[in-house]
């Protein structure tokens, strides 16, 4: 057998992606600190940062140069730094701020739980149990209330961004009502809503999460008089009729749950009716190193997964749906559109 030597370029890129901790460590301590706040238009030195932030200037320093590598802030010709396109997006009042989502994908937790990652391999199974002798949502609740507020945070940030985008992709122009089905805050719903006058919208998620509603769905809000909220589990039960059902992002569950939902759409729904699901996906998308490592994620935390294009079309097709078109929301989503049959 030959063996062949790798190439320099190679072995530098496997170096630096067995740091890929440092790297993730380092935009977590940036959010956290509020470099990105606090460097505005102007140039700024990490001595002035530093004095912003409350941090040493040498190390803060270290941590610009570090980040710098990887384009998240810029170093120029006389020591100073500037904003680039991906610091800007770790700024609290960014439009498309990713700071919290940062945060979330750096907790504490997830430290615990990746060196496991074998463990979860070769079992198929979630290490949560192990590590905090307790489920995953049960431990973020009951005992990292801070990170399960970064989560909601993170969560209503993604939503948000998303569903402007699905908005703009999905013609409902000749349905009457949508249901959003595990919508959270009902984000995506309210955006539709807004594009179409005429429509009417229904949204459905647990008792605790449709309680604290985009503020446009509550009482007295702009699309209040043409909402109807459900608190309810669609892996249970889904007891809404409409022309049109969006399932965005919760069949990432383990199968069993995936199987549940969709055949509580197909109890629920009248022929004919147009059921939208969007996704993430792990394959033939521009997305993938995101997508495969968010996978794994859930792999770790909660025994989940992250579909591919063909495992979403046979799960569909398993339920009965009738599978039309698959279209890209955006670089990260696609959505693939289904019809209940006659």
């Amino acid at each position: 057998m030959t063996t062949v030597s790798p190439t320099p370029q190679s072995a530098m890129r496997l170096r630096e992606l067995v740091f890929g901790a440092a790297c993730a460590a380092a935009v977590r301590a940036a959010a956290r600190l509020g470099v990105a706040d606090a460097l505005d238009d102007r140039p700024a030195t990490a001595q002035e940062l530093a004095t912003a932030v409350h941090a040493e200037p040498r190390p803060l320093e270290r941590l610009l140069r570090a980040l710098s590598c990887y384009g998240i802030f810029a170093e120029t010709d006389d020591g100073k730094y500037v904003h680039t396109e991906m610091s800007r997006m770790l700024r609290e009042d960014a439009p498309n701020s990713l700071r919290y989502i940062a945060l979330w994908c750096t907790e504490p937790w997830t430290w615990d739980a990746w060196p496991r990652l074998d463990e979860a391999v070769r079992t198929g199974r979630s290490v949560f149990p192990e590590l905090y002798g307790k489920g995953f949502f049960e431990y973020l609740h009951e005992d990292a209330r801070e990170s399960a507020q970064v989560f909601d945070r993170a969560m209503t940030t993604s939503s948000k961004q998303s569903a402007e985008d699905v908005a703009k992709l999905l013609d409902l122009s000749g349905a009457s009502s949508v249901a959003d089905i595990g919508g959270g805050q009902g984000h995506v719903l309210a955006s539709l809503l807004e594009k179409h006058p005429g429509l009417k919208g229904t949204l459905l998620d647990l008792p605790t999460v449709v309680a604290n509603p985009d503020p446009r769905l509550r009482d007295g809000g702009a699309l209040a008089s043409r909402v109807q909220i459900v608190p309810g589990d669609c892996r249970e039960e889904i007891p809404v009729q409409a022309d049109v059902y969006i399932i965005k992002n919760i069949l990432e569950w383990d199968d069993e749950s995936t199987r549940r939902t969709l055949a509580n759409v197909l109890k629920a729904a009248r022929p004919g009716a147009r059921v939208v699901i969007i996704e993430n996906i792990v394959d033939d998308s521009p997305s993938m190193r995101f997508t495969t490592a968010m996978d794994l994620l859930l792999l770790l935390n909660v025994g989940g997964a992250k579909h591919s294009k063909a495992s979403l079309v046979s799960r569909m097709g398993e339920a009965g749906l009738e599978v039309g078109a698959i279209l890209e929301v955006n670089p990260y989503l696609h959505a693939f559109e289904c019809t209940v049959p006659a």
